[in-house]
């Protein structure tokens, strides 16, 4: 039992690691700080997360899998020594980990590469590239078609 909770710690620690850099990090910092405080009322838990994922953005290329690495090592074995108590932490690390995987997957769903092309003329105007653009004003000056060269 302890090599399968030992694998569910792992695999969360790395999801939450992934989800730090994406738009779910906000409700996944919410999920695992709530069980991370289960029986553990620590109240800089989720600050703890937040410093992490700032080290995490703040981390240039060259550091970025070793700082990933070193914060899903440790967030690991904290839930790794959470689940191997004998509170019920380890069912409720079975409950957090599919919440933690449909995030990622969302997350990944809404990473979509756009790839837009302009042609058949000149563009007097403002391009926007968007999915979805709601109360947009745009004030142009009119230039007489006989003016423009």
């Amino acid at each position: 039992m302890d090599s399968e909770l030992a694998v569910l710690a792992a695999s969360g620690a790395t999801t939450l690691v992934s989800l730090m850099v994406t738009d779910s990090w906000t409700h996944a910092r919410e999920l695992v700080g709530q069980y991370l405080t289960r029986t553990d009322a620590a109240p800089d838990t989720f600050d703890d997360l937040q410093e992490a994922r700032t080290r995490l953005l703040a981390a240039d290329v060259t550091e970025r899998e070793r700082t990933a690495r070193e914060i899903s090592r440790r967030y690991g074995d904290r839930l790794r020594r959470l689940a191997e108590a004998d509170d019920g932490s380890d069912e409720a690390l079975r409950a957090l980990l599919p919440s933690l995987l449909q995030l990622s997957a969302s997350a990944a769903d809404s990473r979509r590469t756009v790839d837009n092309h302009i042609s058949g003329g000149v563009q007097h105007g403002p391009v926007i590239q968007s999915g979805t653009v709601a109360g947009l004003t745009f004030h142009v000056d009119h230039v007489p078609r006989a003016d423009r060269q």
